[in-house]
């Protein structure tokens, strides 16, 4: 597998429906379930399939999303031959979409010239799903495909495809002559002359793509049977490691079905929520049903009921907050939530 499939993250999406958490980073480095970004479940599916080399493809606001992955060290990526590849993207208008852009992999042509991996996995960065990749590579060699896409159990398109790395170098050389802008052009044109499959993977696998659905995907995860599809021992969701120090829960502090990162610091009610890390809570507060992001704060006797608070924000005492499960309460990253500006 390791000289075979070379693994493509196409890092370019952007929802508007997601503007309020993606405006200022990528939606690859959208923080998740604590200590997780949205990257690090299709990266470390490729590292844990025995995927050695991976390209990376951002459009915009990435500082966050390098200084995560940095040199690859925490996915074993760090390598002398291969490793972790990252390409910037070009400027792309509107008419190059879509998972896959062949503008934007035109650009580095050489690097899928030069790669010694007979095929190409390519998807996008912002799926949570846990997969092994090998019975992929072998049902498409064995099925004889050109091209095959992953769907889901109810056929939906899970926007990653697999092809023959030739074939890949070959649709984005001719991509001005075909008219093929991304993979799902190739996928959806009937006239085509490629033998088009579909593999179905039955796993739990769900996609981020507007505030709605990170939140309720989110909320999910504090469903233990929803939790052991994703988080499996024999394939360990990898992350940038961080180096705090235990959580403290101080006397008087109460947490139920909650997910809290090291390094908080509780002394309010916690219910039903996923706590970052650093986060610290006051005397007196409770929040319920909430996303709270690394090193916010929230002061005491504060009422927080479906609420996606950012990184970096503070929120002053006595504030109360109200959502719901359908529109979430968002608080923009490093901004300062007072009592007089509640709504």
């Amino acid at each position: 597998m390791k000289k075979k499939l070379l693994g493509v993250i196409d890092a370019t999406a952007y929802y508007e429906d997601l503007e309020e958490l993606i405006d200022h980073r990528s939606l690859a480095a959208l923080p998740f379930a604590g200590c997780y970004r949205m990257i690090d479940f299709v990266l470390s599916n490729m590292v844990n399939s025995g995927i050695s080399s991976v390209a990376i493809f951002p459009k915009m606001q990435y500082r966050s999303l390098m200084d995560h992955l940095g040199s690859g060290k925490n996915w074993d990526l760090d390598r002398k031959k291969d490793g972790l590849f990252f390409f910037p993207s070009p400027l792309i208008d509107s008419s190059h979409n879509g998972i896959g852009c062949f503008h934007h992999f035109a650009a580095n042509i050489d690097f899928f010239k030069r790669s010694t991996q007979e095929y190409s996995l390519i998807t996008n960065c912002h799926t949570v799903f846990t997969m092994n990749f090998n019975p992929l590579l072998e049902w498409h060699i064995e099925s004889g495909c050109d091209l095959t896409e992953v769907v889901d159990h109810e056929g939906n398109s899970l926007e990653m495809y697999l092809v023959r790395t030739s074939l890949l170098t070959d649709l984005i050389e001719t991509r001005n002559e075909t008219g093929y802008t991304c993979m799902k052009d190739v996928v959806h044109d009937i006239h085509h002359s490629f033998t088009i499959c579909q593999y179905k993977y039955n796993g739990y696998a769900v996609t981020v793509n507007s505030i709605q659905s990170y939140y309720s995907i989110s909320m999910s995860l504090l469903k233990p049977e929803i939790w052991k599809e994703v988080f499996l021992k024999e394939q360990p969701i990898l992350t940038k490691v961080k180096d705090e120090p235990p959580t403290q829960y101080l006397k008087g502090s109460s947490i139920q079905n909650s997910m809290v990162a090291n390094g908080c610091l509780i002394n309010g009610s916690v219910e039903n929520s996923i706590i970052s890390r650093e986060v610290k809570i006051g005397k007196g507060s409770v929040i319920k049903n909430c996303i709270i992001m690394q090193k916010s704060e929230i002061g005491e006797n504060c009422f927080l009921d479906s609420v996606i608070v950012d990184k970096d924000v503070k929120v002053e005492s006595g504030t109360s907050l109200l959502g719901t499960d359908h529109a979430p309460y968002v608080i923009r990253k490093g901004t300062v939530q007072g009592a007089l500006m509640k709504s």
